[in-house]
């Protein structure tokens, strides 16, 4: 199938979908403004490259809007975003979502509210459509799959409670012992062995464990998505290859996972 009969297939304008989409771009938009003007790189990552090198949009059966950076670019991007953007997005994160307890942030959209099939976001104070934000860390995979079992244990509370109140305090109990005690002294102790690597992978914490290349990365250059140009790795194609192999072949179009469960428009 080609671009035209996916989309009429999937999000056609008007949809649920395409609207859906339609915000994410909204708010991609605002943060990648905000981006040029504090001079912080970033590049679209996952799903949402791969939509940008196949479909030079949205994939038209996707659901979210992922963006990566690096590290010590994210800290940045964190004290800036609540400072400058419009009251419509929100930044959601640890500090400003109590019981938020992922290891990365979203923007999200206060004129929409959505829930998502996991069930993960049922208490968080912020619940529209969102976009992700990931920093990315240079540290063997190795280490990073053991801080992913550091925190696997709050999925299972959050998955299987049916005491919302408990959990709440198991989870950020957990999530605070890594993100102010375990995960620094990991970095500290690591960080004059792998300051010259060029083996990149999600934050401490964050359950993905692909590895990205700084030297297919930088430096960055644009590509299309939707009706813009946007940062992409460098050298996208090896960059998605490494971790998705071909990914411009299409997958079985009948065994799609959408993560969004309910979604209502307020404006």
């Amino acid at each position: 199938m080609n671009n035209k009969e996916l989309r009429q297939r999937f999000n056609p304008d008007g949809s649920v979908l395409r609207r859906q989409q339609m915000r994410m771009l909204e708010i991609l938009l605002e943060v990648d403004g905000i981006c040029k003007r504090h001079d912080i790189p970033y590049w679209l990552s996952s799903g949402t490259l791969i939509g940008a090198m196949r479909h030079d949009g949205f994939i038209p059966w996707d659901d979210d809007l992922d963006i990566e950076m690096l590290r010590s670019d994210y800290l940045r991007l964190m004290e800036v975003l609540p400072k400058e953007l419009p009251n419509w997005l929100a930044l959601q994160n640890s500090d400003t979502d109590p019981n938020y307890f992922y290891f990365y942030a979203k923007v999200r959209d206060r004129r929409s509210r959505m829930l998502e099939q996991n069930g993960y976001d049922r208490l968080w104070k912020e619940q529209g459509i969102y976009i992700d934000i990931f920093p990315m860390e240079q540290h063997p995979i190795w280490l990073h799959k053991l801080t992913e079992k550091t925190v696997g244990h709050m999925y299972k509370i959050w998955r299987t409670s049916t005491d919302d109140v408990k959990a709440i305090k198991q989870v950020r109990r957990i999530f605070n012992f890594n993100n102010r005690i375990l995960f620094p002294c990991l970095r500290a102790l690591l960080s004059p062995f792998t300051v010259h690597s060029s083996l990149l992978t999600s934050g401490m914490g964050i359950p993905f464990h692909n590895p990205r290349y700084l030297d297919e990365i930088f430096p960055l250059t644009t590509h299309k998505f939707e009706d813009g140009d946007f940062p992409v790795p460098g050298n996208a194609d090896a960059h998605l290859r490494h971790i998705f192999g071909n990914y411009m072949r299409l997958p079985d179009l009948s065994r799609l996972h959408p993560h969004v469960e309910q979604l209502e428009f307020n404006d």
